[in-house]
């Protein structure tokens, strides 16, 4: 079967280290929109992207791309399977770091690099209609003027990609249909006819995919993942139930002080009659302590 490149873990293997360089310039060009002149032809991996501590899976680290294009831009990539619900502002942290690391000390601020943040996203998040959001700092009443191009976040949501017709002749697309697991042979068969670099980045995978110690890693971060998104499930489903359960005792509690039968309430609520005994007399010993309070005043 084939490996999920959505996988974090696996994503940054396939374009995160130096043997996978060409593939992630495909990638950036494809996502920022560049060809002709404007085309990135250097791209520079910001730090070592070789995950090789078992630590840094198991204690779930952000596995990000950093990179630096032509010598001028700062590049923060990252693949999120699960959903944060601050990604927004983790984009602009990171990317905000980026820039601020740009500068050394006694640098004048117009030495600072232009930072982008890419969050290719396997769910929704952005409340607008297109897969592919991009974030300037423009003026609010003139919305033709940014105050500056210094810094630029991108959004790129699968679902939203996945509902809308494929164009082969897109580049982020082909690149967006080469990153979905389930991409059928036919499908893989036709992106490759079409793009040499896509044509590379499957043989990579296939490649990563023969390495026993890369499926094993790779799986861990599935299991871990998978760990996760239930014990979140877990966490929320327990908390629907105790606010149900709250909302019940508040009910109960009510129909008690009207003085309505147990077998009605418990009916309504589904507390045990046990449950709304204990509830009565937790509310005559609230109502003693509060008349003897009233006394001693």
């Amino acid at each position: 079967m084939r490996l999920n490149p959505k996988n974090d873990f696996l994503f940054k293997r396939l374009f995160g280290e130096e043997e996978g360089k060409h593939l992630l310039l495909g990638l950036l060009n494809a996502v920022l929109r560049r060809d002709g002149k404007r085309e990135i032809t250097n791209v520079a991996l910001v730090e070592d992207t070789k995950v090789s501590r078992e630590f840094e899976i198991e204690k779930e680290a952000v596995l990000d791309i950093v990179c630096e294009v032509d010598h001028q831009e700062l590049v923060n990539v990252e693949m999120q399977i699960r959903r944060f619900e601050d990604m927004d502002l983790r984009s602009l942290f990171y990317v905000g770091k980026l820039m601020t690391d740009s500068l050394r000390n006694g640098q004048p601020y117009n030495q600072l690099k232009r930072s982008i943040g890419i969050n290719i996203l396997d769910h929704t998040y952005i409340e607008l209609e297109s897969y592919h959001t991009t974030f300037h700092l423009y003026e609010d009443q003139e919305r033709h003027y940014m105050l500056t191009d210094i810094l630029e976040l991108h959004f790129v949501e699968c679902p939203k990609f996945r509902s809308q017709p494929f164009n082969i002749s897109d580049p982020l697309h082909r690149w967006l249909r080469f990153l979905e697991q389930n991409t059928s042979k036919e499908q893989l068969e036709e992106l490759i006819k079409v793009d040499d670099v896509i044509r590379e980045a499957e043989a990579r995978l296939a490649y990563l995919a023969s390495d026993e110690e890369t499926r094993r890693r790779y799986a861990m971060r599935e299991k871990m993942l998978h760990d996760r998104a239930s014990l979140m499930d877990d966490a929320r489903r327990a908390g629907l139930k105790e606010g149900a359960e709250q909302e019940n005792r508040r009910i109960a509690t009510s129909m008690l002080r009207e003085g309505m039968e147990l077998s009605l309430i418990s009916k309504i609520t589904k507390l045990s009659e046990e449950q709304l005994l204990e509830l009565r007399a937790s509310m005559l010993d609230q109502a003693e302590r509060d008349a003897s309070g009233n006394e001693r005043i």
